[in-house]
């Protein structure tokens, strides 16, 4: 069987923005490689407590540890909703994407309140997490789940 056939005509616009994403985090760890070597922060430390520009390396490398807590949620957002709704899934994944990219460029010069300039991803996940909902209401709606005798 085709996958054509069993997925929706636009769902590769989905599939792509998820491979996008990918790129996104190999520039966050980029500038953490990066910020790492300009700052002098050894391997493994996680964050810096040397005065050094610590505030700054630790806003950068904030900035990807957060876009790493929120990848597998905005991952089956995408994936899941897409099969209902391909083109706003799409759609929606990347201004959250871009989004995730303000909030690193703002928090990266080491204000962390300069992140906030990306806080319009939160509107792109909302509409994603509406269309994921929609396809669990519609998937449990016709198939009856709670409404057979």
């Amino acid at each position: 069987m085709s996958l054509s056939k069993v997925l929706p005509e636009d769902y590769g616009l989905v599939v792509m923005t998820g491979a996008g994403s990918i790129f996104v985090n190999m520039w966050h760890a980029m500038n953490v490689a990066n910020a790492r070597k300009k700052f002098e922060v050894p391997y493994p430390l996680t964050y810096s407590s040397v005065n050094n520009g610590e505030n700054q390396f630790n806003c950068i490398q904030r900035s990807h540890q957060n876009f790493l807590e929120n990848y597998p949620p905005f991952l089956m957002l995408l994936f899941l909703g897409g099969l209902q709704y391909p083109k706003i899934s799409a759609g929606m994944g990347t201004v959250y994407l871009v989004g995730r990219i303000v909030y690193a460029l703002g928090y990266n010069t080491g204000d962390p309140d300069k992140r906030k300039r990306g806080g319009f991803l939160h509107i792109a996940e909302m509409v994603m997490l509406g269309s994921t909902i929609m396809l669990g209401y519609n998937l449990i709606k016709d198939h009856g789940m709670f409404w057979k005798r």
